[in-house]
């Protein structure tokens, strides 16, 4: 998971490889074109996958990597489901490779699923 992560990443912020050309849907023309004209926000979404993609690989923060590919995960899941269907498989894969990872790194989460948390002062203060 961690090298395509990396090399879209990459792709995406020095412009390495062609860009394809695929026909896509009026909608999801609208909605590229609308993250392109911020002029910030596909530059975020690079440098995500990138950082991701460097953790990932590295084997180093791979609990943190997870949980920053999840926005990205939720909105390309969305996205192709709604706008352009034929990536669906495909964000399907990187889907299931999430949920895998995030499921054997379940145990680093527990503190940020609890109900009721304890902030660090109140405990030092116990």
């Amino acid at each position: 998971m961690g090298l395509p992560l990396f090399i879209s990443g990459l792709n995406g912020l020095l412009h390495l490889l062609p860009e394809p050309t695929p026909q896509i849907s009026e909608g999801a023309l609208a909605f590229s074109d609308a993250l392109l004209k911020t002029g910030y926000m596909l530059h975020i979404i690079f440098a995500t996958q990138l950082i991701v993609g460097v953790l990932l690989l590295s084997n180093r923060f791979v609990p943190l990597a997870i949980v920053l590919f999840a926005p990205f995960m939720v909105n390309s899941i969305a996205f192709h489901a709604v706008l352009e269907h034929t990536g669906l498989p495909f964000a399907g894969v990187f889907l299931l490779l999430e949920l895998y990872l995030a499921w054997q790194y379940r145990e680093s989460y527990v503190s940020v699923l609890a109900a009721r948390a304890v902030p660090s002062s109140k405990k030092l203060n116990s």
